[in-house]
């Protein structure tokens, strides 16, 4: 019989793995022998494959799909009217209405990491390496779609612990060379921007040229939704307290839209251009550790030292280029070899 689920904390099918692993005492991961040796080589342990999911709903905004809304005046008045003039980029980042789309995303996502990461405590472990996330639509239901992320955790085998579990793409050979490098990971970052760009006079001419030009409508919407996306994970990582992120993917969609002003404008003619960029990383931040104090070499003499100094001493007096402060410290340093 199943339990009702608040959806706070975690499932109960979740909470039930975790109390099976710990009473086992054993463990699972995703993790190839390489990636199990280095994680140990920097003193971790994994303690069991974890994840996180969540399923959404994606609403409507809108008469129709509002969230996609190019924000452009001259749109539907036809192109000798109105739309000479460059149509601008309804970006995400700076408040259009495709920001409420990118919302629910981001809240999905971190909602599937928020549960993985709850896995990851349950275990006692203090980080989950080779996280891989993905979106997907949700079986025969329309407008659904399912956030998992899917990783490895790892526990310090000293008594050091963090605050709070960290999460990082890096498989284990990049999580150990980070640590062995004075960094760690601190959490999986997604930046996501959208910007929608109506196909105006400008654009339409471009794409009926003969020549060879650049559609400079379109390279400035992807230009603007890449730089947009790196933004929002450059501020994710800063609130996090990163030092930099380590990217781990980056993906662009393009598509068309029926232009949703046109419409409302009894001109369904009209398109815009949809961009979606993503961007995936981890951020990380430096430690420091008390520094070992330099090892001298020691200098072990091969053969007899009072031989060797005799020798010395012998060609320093027959050579008529002898140095005589060379001789006289040689002669010292016989002198003071014990007997």
């Amino acid at each position: 019989m199943s339990v009702p689920w608040s959806g706070s904390g975690l499932p109960p099918a979740a909470a039930e793995r975790m109390a099976e692993f710990k009473a086992s005492g054993t463990w699972t991961s995703a993790l190839s022998t390489g990636e199990f040796a280095a994680i140990r080589s920097v003193g971790f342990e994994p303690v069991g494959q974890v994840m996180g999911s969540a399923v959404f709903h994606i609403g409507r905004s809108g008469r129709f799909w509002g969230y996609h809304d190019c924000l452009f005046p001259g749109a539907g008045y036809g192109y000798s009217f109105g739309n000479v003039g460059t149509a601008p980029v309804a970006l995400s980042g700076q408040g259009s209405p495709a920001a409420a789309l990118v919302g629910v995303f981001d809240t999905a996502r971190r909602t599937a990491l928020q549960r993985m990461t709850a896995e990851c405590a349950a275990l006692g472990g203090d980080g989950v390496v080779s996280a891989a996330l993905t979106m997907a639509p949700f079986a025969a239901q329309p407008n659904c779609l399912e956030f998992k992320v899917i990783g490895t955790a790892v526990r310090a085998q000293g008594q050091v612990r963090p605050r709070h579990p960290f999460t990082s793409h890096l498989d284990g050979q990049g999580f150990a060379k980070l640590v062995s490098s004075g960094w760690v990971p601190v959490e999986l970052l997604v930046g996501m921007s959208i910007g929608v760009r109506h196909d105006d006079y400008r654009t339409r001419s471009q794409t009926y040229s003969w020549q060879n030009v650049e559609v400079t409508g379109w390279s400035q919407l992807i230009h603007e939704v890449r730089s947009d996306a790196r933004r929002q994970l450059q501020l994710q990582g800063a609130r996090q307290g990163g030092d930099g992120v380590i990217m781990a993917a980056s993906d662009l969609r393009i598509w068309r839209e029926s232009c949703l002003r046109a419409r409302n404008r009894n001109n369904s003619e009209q398109e815009d251009h949809v961009a979606e960029s993503t961007m995936v990383g981890t951020t990380i931040a430096r430690f420091t550790t008390r520094r070992e104090p330099p090892r001298t070499l020691s200098v072990m003499p091969l053969g007899d030292r009072g031989e060797l100094l005799r020798r010395r001493l012998a060609a320093v007096a027959s050579s008529p280029y002898g140095d005589r402060s060379e001789y006289r410290r040689l002669v010292q340093e016989l002198s003071d070899l014990p007997d």
